[in-house]
């Protein structure tokens, strides 16, 4: 184990930042110790995140940043690479971090707070040494494999350095996936709380740091048209969805064992179905709102395999360019029997949705990109335009649009100009960027903050994790017996055939992936 220089008692000099956003408190003096300093997530996610945090002027001028990592290296190396790695995000139109230029002012005002500890991540001697050197707040991020989660924490545990004191806080963040199956969810659970409070433990998932997720709370809560029409007597159905363009690309060795079930529906998808379906909590406050969670996902029957559908891609063209098929990609076996699509139908036995399908898909090297929730409601009751040009009327739809468009679409009836009364649909759109200054996110800088203020709200508590996993094991569990794999779908098209047939069997269909 080797140690890089000694880390400064007192912080470096603030440079000059802009001020910060209305309302918003600067975050409390902490050191951010992030494991997995050299790995992809903090390159491309955290330290955009951070940077973009300190020209919010959300960071204090005591705050500052330890990576952990087994790689050799040096503070200066990790930093140099750090910022060579951010110059690059501004040649990278795709990057999800993608400024025009690096501000000297900001990125040196987060460099001076670098500093490295070259370590085995379950060293307690090194790690007890590390916590020597903290005096004050401490925030751990395992930005890690998930087989490392347990052992590290428990490393924490044994070096002493998560105890609270009178005014300190020390919290544990830790990333998806959290379990691979419901049992192993609740192994996980027991280890870390055998460690921790849950008080100290975030589990993040970076899809509750978007905006546009955020906004399904405003807009259901704070404006009144919608909620007495959220529910059962209103609407017919309720459509999750995250499409991908892109397919696994280089990440074919951790795809292969996890799967899109895995990979988004426990998390991404059942976060934006909480969002989407919850009571109204009392506050909102951090457990107020994961109560109102827990009892959604109580409420939630366990999935049917007659109510799920799995597939696989198979090389085709996406967007105008040849993709290889799945099971051509790199790390992937050439008899692979791992999803990367999945279909499935819920139903939640509670007074609000009793009789309201809620429909899940997600896959990768689909015909469009897109993540989204449309809520159909029903038709009217009396077909008062009979005998004339409208015989039938298309159906109302509210459509949260949460990427790549951001907003709100709402789908209506209006009369065609003319003589006739005759209607066709018509759509009332609201767009992030017509009305609000567009500014730099990548997703963590709301989640980060928030973890720096104590406020875990955003965060998963170990209930709505292991309810969660309860509600797609039975699916897991029946996959594992079954010889006969997923079913093949072209690359660009829609899907399998089988999650066509998932909605038609029940009278309906999707809402197209090139729709609103």
């Amino acid at each position: 184990m080797a140690l890089s220089a000694d880390i400064p008692a007192t912080p470096v000099a603030a440079a000059p930042r802009p001020v910060s956003p209305a309302g918003a408190r600067t975050a409390p003096p902490c050191t951010l110790v992030i494991f997995g300093a050299h790995g992809d997530l903090t390159k491309r996610l955290l330290m955009p995140a951070l940077y973009n945090l300190v020209g919010s002027h959300l960071l204090d001028d005591g705050f500052r940043i330890i990576g952990v990592d087994r790689v050799d290296s040096t503070a200066a190396q990790w930093r140099d690479g750090l910022r060579a790695m951010m110059e690059s995000f501004t040649h990278d139109p795709n990057a999800e971090f993608h400024p025009a230029t690096i501000n000297a002012d900001q990125w040196d005002w987060l460099a001076g707070r670098l500093d490295y500890v070259q370590a085995d991540f379950t060293d307690v001697d090194a790690i007890r040494a590390l916590g020597a050197k903290i005096p004050g707040n401490a925030i751990f991020y395992l930005a890690i494999p998930s087989r490392f989660f347990a052992p590290v924490v428990e490393t924490l545990g044994k070096a002493g350095v998560v105890t609270q004191k009178e005014g300190v806080f020390r919290r544990v963040v830790i990333e998806k996936p959290f379990g691979s199956d419901l049992a192993s969810a609740q192994t996980l659970n027991r280890q870390v709380l055998s460690v921790l409070d849950e008080s100290q433990v975030f589990r993040i998932d970076h899809f509750l740091g978007k905006e546009t997720v955020q906004n399904i709370l405003a807009m259901r809560f704070g404006n009144l048209i919608f909620e007495p029409l959220w529910r059962n007597e209103y609407v017919d159905h309720i459509e999750i969805t995250a499409a991908e363009t892109i397919g696994v690309e280089q990440r074919g060795a951790f795809y292969e064992p996890t799967g899109a079930l895995r990979d988004m529906v426990p998390n991404h998808l059942f976060q934006l179905f909480a969002m989407v379906a919850m009571e109204p909590p009392n506050t909102f406050c951090a457990e107020s709102v994961r109560n109102a969670k827990e009892q959604l996902f109580e409420a939630v029957t366990p999935i049917s395999p007659s109510d799920a559908v799995r597939g696989q891609y198979a090389a085709g063209t996406v967007d105008g360019r040849p993709m290889v098929g799945y099971r051509e990609s790199p790390g992937v076996s050439p008899h692979s029997n791992t999803e990367t699509y999945v279909a499935l139908k819920l139903h939640v036995d509670n007074w609000r949705w009793a009789g309201v399908p809620f429909y899940l898909r997600t896959g990768k090297g689909l015909g469009g990109r897109r993540t989204e929730v449309v809520v159909q409601f029903r038709k009217p009751p009396m077909l008062m335009f009979s005998g004339t040009e409208t015989e039938d009327l298309p159906p109302n739809r509210i459509i949260l649009n949460i990427q790549p468009a951001q907003g709100l679409t709402v789908e209506l009836g209006a009369k065609k100009p003319g003589p006739e009364m005759d209607l066709t649909d018509v759509q009332a759109r609201f767009r992030y960027e017509d009305v609000f200054t567009r500014s730099p996110n990548v997703g963590y800088e709301t989640l980060l903050y928030d973890c720096l203020m104590g406020d875990q709200t955003l965060f998963q508590r170990a209930d709505n994790i292991e309810a969660a996993w309860k509600a797609v094991d039975p699916v897991l569990q029946a996959w594992a017996k079954d010889e006969t794999g997923p079913e093949i779908y072209e690359a660009g098209s829609s899907g399998p055939k089988g999650a066509e047939e998932l909605l038609r069997r029940d009278g309906r269909t999707w809402y197209p992936l090139n729709g609103a």
